[in-house]
């Protein structure tokens, strides 16, 4: 048996047709329930995660037709840009690309991608630019003066990423930490949202291709090819999506002990097809290979599966005001990757809004007022405890659902793909 896309819009439009999302599908197989391919016509996969490979191409009026050449150089909020590649001669206009990743000449705590929310959020942003002249303009806006504003990807959602552990004698600053890598398979990070992962749904790409309508940080936009470094083996997704229509609770900046980086978020539909798609949908976390790499030199040393993070472990770290210590210095506060931990009347607050789930607050605080089971990776038959994730299933979880009820209220459109990736 094998169904269409227009076949399956069809039943979507006429209300007819069963969308799941990928974690309620999994909760099916859990139970020890059947799911045959006429029980679902679509499901409904997301990520959200650290997505280096993400940048802006904003495009707005910065001075009137005249004042200047061109631009040479651009700082929005302190994060630098690349001009061009127009160079608006004359036009008073700004063409720029800003890295998620960049970070900022003010600030070493803050980059692109917390530059990115915060436009997205209706903040105003402070731009500072160069002119050919050697005059320096500066002008306050906000996402509304910026007319074009796409957010696009070199590559992310990877069909799954990996767990890292420094095996070696000294700690080590990267981007996989957020403090110092602790030395001698103390402790591991990981990435990926598992059986939740878009492509790990379609790893054969058979209905994930140039053309495909995806939620991209909550906005619709589209797949427009396969990213840098992708591969048959672990694919990843080059997309783009207007900020205008972007929600800010999926998208961020993320302190490491390499500095910020820039956290996005995917949502994907996946029509059910045919059986194939079907069985590679029904994969559990427990199916799914986790790679364990050495974060020194990036080469594999062990594997595991996506059980180890998510299997047992609580999604969502807790919070209990009432069990602070009230510790004369915060140990958690300064060291939280997404700046969620305030201290306000001597009290410890948490802004559940910003909070990533990365776990990271358990280990440091020494009151026991942050609490979460994160697990810990098998490496040769050594438990590692799992000190940090960056990747947020709760939010992926909440973006998979919010496709789902966009797909049966008739506001989102599934489509057919133009190429094969």
């Amino acid at each position: 048996m094998t169904r269409t896309i227009e076949g399956i819009n069809g039943r979507i439009k006429s209300r007819d047709a069963v969308v799941m999302t990928a974690q309620e599908v999994c909760d099916i197989v859990k139970d020890g329930k059947d799911l045959a391919l006429k029980d679902v016509d679509v499901v409904t996969t997301a990520t959200r995660a650290i997505m280096s490979g993400t940048y802006a191409v904003l495009s707005f009026p910065m001075a009137e037709a005249g004042t200047f050449v061109r631009a040479e150089k651009v700082w929005i909020n302190g994060v630098p840009g690349c001009i061009g590649p127009c160079p608006n001669e004359r036009l008073g206009i700004v063409d720029l690309m800003i890295y998620g990743t960049a970070h900022s000449k003010n600030q070493s705590d803050y980059g692109g991608g917390h530059l990115f929310r915060e436009l997205v959020e209706g903040k105003e942003a402070q731009v500072e630019v160069e002119t050919s002249e050697g005059e320096t303009l500066t002008k306050a806006l906000c996402l509304d003066d910026i007319p074009y504003a796409q957010i696009l990807s070199t590559r992310n959602a990877f069909k799954n990423y990996v767990a890292f552990v420094n095996p070696r004698n000294a700690p080590l600053q990267t981007i996989f930490s957020v403090l110092e890598f602790p030395p001698n398979l103390i402790c591991a990070t990981v990435s990926g949202c598992g059986q939740l992962n878009p492509i790990k749904n379609d790893p054969l790409l058979e209905t994930i291709g140039i053309g495909t309508r995806i939620l991209l940080n909550g906005a619709k936009g589209f797949v427009i090819g396969t990213g840098t470094r992708s591969m048959a083996s672990r694919p990843n997704l080059l997309g783009l999506a207007d900020m205008h229509q972007m929600s800010p609770e999926y998208m961020g900046g993320f302190v490491t002990s390499a500095g910020p980086e820039c956290i996005g978020a995917w949502a994907v539909p996946i029509p059910v097809l045919n059986e194939s798609i079907l069985e590679n949908i029904l994969l559990q976390d427990r199916d799914i290979a986790l790679t364990i790499m050495d974060v020194n030199i990036r080469r594999k040393i062990g594997k595991t599966t996506y059980e180890d993070v998510w299997g047992s472990t609580n999604l969502e770290i807790e919070f209990d005001p009432g069990k602070c210590a009230g510790c004369r210095k915060c140990t958690v506060e300064p060291v939280c990757p997404m700046r969620a931990i305030s201290i306000e009347m001597d009290q410890v607050k948490r802004d559940r809004g910003k909070c990533f789930n990365c776990g990271l607050c358990v280990s440091q605080c020494t009151g026991g007022a942050f609490r979460g089971n994160l697990g810990s990776i098998n490496l040769a038959g050594r438990k590692i405890p799992i000190q940090l994730r960056q990747s947020d299933r709760t939010r992926a979880v909440q973006l998979a659902e919010e496709l789902k009820m966009q797909i049966l209220d008739g506001s989102f459109r599934i489509t057919e793909m133009v190429e094969h990736l």
